[in-house]
């Protein structure tokens, strides 16, 4: 673990609206160590790096540090206050956040991807930057040792232990589905007769489904970055994604009528509690559906081992808005049996 030369000094941050804090100006917080935390609350690689973001905030902030986090969203109902604020309380975030519902801050710390996590000398000088998920460690250690050049003097506490099998240094992972946008704008569906942009078209069941593409049945309108189921008769309309993955997580949202169901099928069958997402209700008859109350990236499927699936929704309400799907990988068992 290097840390960068002192080279490159941090910009102000100026974002639309604060939440859990006034305004911070960097430059008047010379002498402290900063953590400045990109993400989004729809992302879901985001909300993993979140949980080692609030560990450090709870064990380093009697250190005298700033954690900043940087809510710079996807999709466009990302940058409505309230969403900020209920996410915000969702996942007990007590650091304070700043929107960037324009890309703003994105573009001038040239962010490419989410999550990214930079720290911050005493100096105002970038000192460590990493893009994605993994190496917590190093940004643990990274983070230590700026407390030292900064003046701290003592003991600190243990590194913070992997929340994941798959955040372990060095371990290899499976080859996942990458996650698939739809949308016309920026993302595509499997479909042979392809998008009709903001038009409602009646798409046919292929029967046969490629990895890493959504494939539509039924009626559905298609907008710049999502798809609209086109009428309430669930039992005609609904969509199948072929992936690989343990877990599915899958953004989605109402257009109008709230407190709807989306019912969830994998492989033909409805799911069992034992791989049921966190967000799925498995009633006593065994049918297994999410409720749609708010847009939000809702955790469909929890497999217990890796695999190759079929996953269907197919909701009761023509409010319904699919933006995205995602699939979290695994460690390679052989890997780890061998180790």
């Amino acid at each position: 673990m290097k840390l960068l030369e002192q080279k490159y000094r941090v910009p102000e941050i100026l974002g639309e609206q604060w939440f859990n804090s006034e305004p911070i100006i960097l430059s008047a917080n010379r002498g402290r160590v900063i953590c400045v935390f990109f993400w989004d609350a729809t992302d879901q690689n985001s909300l993993h790096t979140l949980y080692y973001v609030k560990e450090w905030y709870d064990k380093y902030k009697e250190f005298d540090m700033i954690f900043i986090g940087i809510h710079s969203p996807k999709f466009a109902f990302g940058r409505n206050f309230d969403f900020v604020q209920n996410s915000i309380i969702k996942h007990n975030i007590k650091f304070p956040v700043v929107t960037d519902n324009e890309q703003y801050l994105r573009g001038i710390f040239k962010i490419r991807i989410l999550p990214s996590v930079l720290l911050i000398d005493r100096s105002g000088y970038i000192r460590y930057f990493h893009e994605g998920e993994g190496f917590y460690h190093s940004l643990e250690l990274a983070l230590q040792i700026l407390l030292v050049d900064a003046g701290y003097r003592g003991d600190f506490p243990d590194l913070t232990e992997p929340l994941r099998e798959e955040d372990r240094t060095g371990i290899q992972l499976q080859r996942s589905t990458p996650e698939i946008l739809v949308g016309y704008q920026l993302g595509s569906i499997g479909n042979t007769e392809g998008y009709f942009p903001q038009s409602v078209f009646n798409y046919s069941d292929p029967q046969l489904y490629l990895e890493g593409r959504v494939y539509l049945c039924g009626l559905w309108l298609v907008n710049k970055h999502f798809v609209k189921v086109g009428d309430s008769d669930y039992n005609k309309n609904y969509l199948i994604v072929n992936y690989r993955g343990k877990e599915v997580n899958a953004v989605i949202g109402p257009d109008s009528e709230t407190n709807f169901r989306v019912f969830v099928m994998q492989d033909g069958k409805y799911l069992t509690r034992e791989i049921a997402g966190a967000d799925v209700i498995v009633d006593e008859d065994g049918v297994s559906y999410i409720k749609v109350q708010t847009h939000s990236l809702y955790n469909l499927v929890r497999n217990k081992e890796f695999g190759e699936h079929l996953i269907k929704l197919f909701p009761e309400s023509d409010s319904f808005t699919f933006y995205s799907i995602s699939f979290t990988s695994a460690p390679i068992n052989e890997l780890i049996s061998g180790a």
